[in-house]
């Protein structure tokens, strides 16, 4: 198994995902050579994303009218492992592996329903004021729907 740095040690990281969104794989998001684009993980990974916070209730509250904080998205990485092609069905893993003040750095991780893992990911999101542009920290009740307190960094 390849190494990346933000997994430390591969079966554990994998086990503490709970949370999955599945899609299929369409015949748009594929190149000449019948495989998944490499920007397509991008757009599940957005995908999962928004779903995840919504069954945490952040979406809900930062697409409120007037609603001061908005996520924003500073950095984003996809590892790729195996090849995946058109029709295939895949479930991806979103978790918060750490809590910043006002970010959390996101893994990601695409699983096959035959269990292979095609590619991994993490990104750090941010949640700052739509006013000001500077972060905003996460309230206790936010961090605690985020995470366990033992990944909470302060």
């Amino acid at each position: 198994m390849k190494k990346f740095s933000y997994i430390k040690e591969w079966d554990s990281w994998q086990e503490e995902f709970d949370f999955s969104f599945p899609v299929q794989v369409r015949f748009s998001e594929t190149d000449m050579f019948g495989h998944l684009n490499n920007t397509v993980p991008f757009v599940y990974f957005e995908q999962a994303r928004i779903e995840f916070f919504k069954s945490k209730g952040f979406m809900q509250e930062w697409v409120k009218t007037g609603n001061e904080t908005i996520p924003v998205v500073a950095d984003l990485q996809c590892d790729f492992l195996n090849q995946v092609f058109f029709d295939e069905q895949i479930d991806i893993f979103v978790k918060a592996d750490s809590i910043g003040n006002s970010s959390v750095d996101l893994h990601y991780m695409g699983k096959k329903k035959n269990g292979e893992v095609c590619f991994v990911g993490r990104g750090t999101m941010v949640q700052i004021s739509r006013k000001t542009g500077k972060g905003v920290p996460w309230s206790e009740e936010a961090r605690v729907l985020l995470g366990s307190p033992q990944k909470i960094q302060s």
